[in-house]
Formats: C-alpha cells, structure tokens, sequence
C-alpha cells in the first residue's frame, strides 16, 4: 500500500479485491446495461447479490463516461457507484470519455456525502485501455478535480495484480514528487 496526502484527500493504491473494501463506495467498471458481465462488473455483481442487478435494471443505460449510484447491497461498501469506460480503439476522445469516468464518479460521490471510495483501474482489462496510459489519466483526473471535493476525504485506486499495483503507484509518485517540486518553486 502506498499513499499521499494531496490537496487534503488522502489518495492511495491498493493491492486486492475491491469487493472486499470497506470503504463508503466502490467503483464498478460497468458496461452500458450495467449488467454482470465480467472482470470486476462481475465480481461486484456476484459479491452484491441480485440486488444490485434488480436496481440496475430500474436505471436502464449508462453512457460511456457517465456515472449513476446504487446501494452496495452484500458488499463491505454501502454505495456502488457504476461508471462506463470507453472500449480502447486508440480514438481521440477515448482518453476524454475515460478522465469523465473518474471526474463522474468523484462527483456522483461528492453529491451523496461518500467519504471514502475505491476505484478499479477502469477500462484497462477486458475493454483494452493501455495500462500505463489509464493509471496516467486515472491519477490526473482525481488530483484536477480533489480541491472541488466536499465530502471525499480518501480515494483509492485497488489493484489486482502487480503489475497494475506498480504502474499505479508509479503514477501516484510522480505526482507526490511534481507538487512538491511546485510547492518548493
């Protein structure tokens, strides 16, 4: 586990399972039906239980880049807040539709008074975001929108494997070590 304090929110990466976080919100990483699927819309469904999918169905459709809550239901968090990706096809608006994902979500919590919330590295498994690029765009969009925040007091990023846990927690240094160079300059 690595963190920082940044702009009064303590930003953290995680290595394990997000349905297993206790933190006030988790992330799924949804399609537009927001349906089970698989990857990690699948583990939180599973984990939830059909009362999530019962919810789901009364919301209809996500839009890629969009952000809507449910109760967490089976889960240690008591909100899951579901956001849609975009599917990686090297477009010039896939990195736009992603940085909405996390800006979304952050406002989606902020709105209903989360505390504390876990991301999953969005879009980087089965919808083929480039990895590096994600955690770049991930790490920028929640230190551009941190001083807006009210409520969100903690984010983390939870992380499955080494692989991502490491290009995160890089992406998580770089900006320790940019805002102290800017609060020395």
């Amino acid at each position: 586990m690595y963190g920082i304090e940044y702009k009064g929110i303590i930003i953290k990466t995680v290595k394990g399972d997000i349905t297993e976080q206790d933190t006030d919100a988790v992330v799924n990483a949804a399609n537009k039906r927001l349906s089970p699927g698989g990857g990690v819309a699948g583990a939180i469904h599973y984990a939830a239980g059909s009362g999530l999918w019962e919810e789901c169905k009364k919301i209809g459709i996500c839009e890629t880049g969009e952000a809507v809550i449910t109760k967490g239901y089976k889960l240690p968090a008591k909100w899951v807040i579901h956001t849609v990706g975009p599917v990686w096809a090297n477009r010039h608006e896939d990195p736009q539709m992603l940085y909405s994902c996390y800006v979304n979500s952050l406002a989606v919590a902020d709105k209903n008074n989360v505390r504390s919330i876990s991301f999953p590295a969005i879009s980087t498994g089965a919808f083929g975001y480039p990895l590096e690029e994600g955690a770049e765009i991930a790490i920028k969009a929640v230190s551009e929108i941190a001083e807006k925040l009210s409520s969100v007091k903690l984010i983390q990023f939870v992380l499955y494997d080494d692989r991502a846990y490491s290009v995160f927690e890089n992406k998580l240094r770089n900006l320790e070590r940019n805002n102290q160079d800017s609060s020395r300059g």
